[in-house]
């Protein structure tokens, strides 16, 4: 009796066990096919900003999608804790992908809202994967377990220092880099590494020859034009120009081909290096991307795409404020166009100094006052230039109204 009603029991245990495994397999399959759904088109991929989500103050990226249009972050960086175990950088220390508990509601998040996540591996000081898992195919195991715990759709390697260095370390990522993107069909991914003048130096030309030798071309090459010795937009544009003779030299590829892989992470604001980079800078580079058809155009960091107080940090770098004058997310919103999307419209978040009305001004004109290449605006402003009405889309200061930048909007005639 007592035997039977056990086995009842059990038979009751194991038909309700079964119910449940079901439920939960037809539910992950549910969440597999929405992660599957989450993908994006490679543009935003290519304009995905990066963001420290565990470090720096990070913003709420829902927000920022919010105020901007932005579908795609750069959510930065994983390196190696010890041996070959992935974890992610956070102001108090390394937390292992496989303890992490925090990005995973950021990516849900983010995905809930029609975006999408690249994960970047590497980024600057720190231990990376490819310096302590010893081969290609350690490397790409430790970096498939992230890909895996997030559903991952797009990888960026961003290879800079101490790894950048280290010729090993370098054919253990690239390795790595081509057996994932064998073993996950569509896999986005970009390599992002320093730039000079020049394109890159020495290493970066190292580390393409790697890349030719083992047969693998990533969606895109990135540089990194700052801290170097850089100075306003057109030193960036004339890098990226020389880093595509480099792509074409070294693949045989024709120009177009090379813009086609070829990429630029700036900085905004203030760099380690003291050099400035306006939203006006932003701005002309993003033109020079879209007639040269450039493959990706994205910046660090959303952390500091907002105005230090006092605004200029007096003088100094942060890594949660841009050290210029600014709108919170003018940069993203730069970026944003780059995707082929067009960014919400900017509240003025101040108000051009000594506005001198102009004499004679009617109509919509009436108190307006001149522009003034002294003189920061932000977008909405409206100033009054050669007798005609201009209203400013975003941050800029001492680009001309009907100048090649294309930051004012002519709005009608004072007369």
């Amino acid at each position: 009796m007592v035997k039977n009603l056990r086995l009842g029991l059990g038979f009751t245990i194991l038909a309700g066990l079964l119910m449940i495994s079901l439920l939960l397999f037809a539910n992950d399959r549910t969440f597999t096919a929405k992660a599957a759904s989450s993908a994006l088109s490679a543009n935003w991929y290519n304009a995905a900003p990066y963001v420290m989500p565990l470090a720096n103050n990070p913003p709420s990226l829902t927000s920022v999608m919010s105020a901007t249009g932005a579908k795609a972050f750069t959510l930065a960086f994983v390196v190696a804790n010890g041996g070959c175990t992935p974890a992610w950088e956070t102001d108090s220390g390394l937390v292992n992908v496989t303890n992490d508990t925090q990005i995973g509601p950021i990516i849900s998040a983010i995905r809930a809202a029609g975006g999408d996540v690249v994960v970047s591996f590497g980024g600057y000081g720190g231990t990376k994967l490819g310096e302590t898992c010893g081969t290609p195919q350690a490397t790409a195991s430790a970096e498939q377990a992230v890909i895996s715990k997030y559903n991952l759709k797009a990888l960026d390697f961003d290879l800079e220092e101490p790894e950048y260095e280290n010729a090993t370390a370098i054919n253990n990522e690239l390795g790595a880099a081509q057996i994932l993107q064998q073993n996950n069909a569509g896999l986005y991914e970009s390599v992002t590494i320093p730039g000079t003048p020049s394109g890159t130096g020495w290493f970066g030309q190292q580390l393409l020859n790697n890349a030719k030798s083992l047969g693998y071309t990533p969606s895109t090459y990135s540089i990194m034009p700052f801290d170097n010795g850089f100075n306003g937009a057109s030193s960036q544009i004339s890098a990226v120009q020389n880093f595509n003779t480099l792509l074409m030299n070294t693949f045989g590829w024709s120009s177009s081909t090379a813009y086609a892989h070829n990429g630029i992470s700036s900085m905004n604001g203030r760099t380690d290096s003291a050099e400035y980079f306006y939203q006006s800078d932003f701005q002309t580079v993003l033109t020079f991307a879209e007639n040269n058809h450039l493959a990706r155009f994205t910046y660090w960091s959303v952390n500091r795409d907002r105005q230090c107080n006092p605004p200029d940090n007096n003088g100094t770098l942060s890594g949660t404020c841009s050290s210029v004058v600014q709108g919170n997310w003018d940069f993203t919103k730069i970026i944003v166009q780059f995707a082929g999307a067009t960014p919400p419209p900017t509240t003025p978040t101040a108000t051009p100094s000594t506005p001198t009305p102009t004499p004679g001004g009617g109509g919509n004109c009436a108190g307006v006052a001149t522009w003034s290449p002294t003189i920061a605006y932000v977008g909405g402003n409206k100033v009054i230039y050669n007798g005609s009405l201009w209203q400013a889309k975003w941050w800029t200061q001492n680009d001309v109204p009907g100048g090649a930048a294309g930051v004012w909007t002519l709005l009608g005639s004072c007369s």
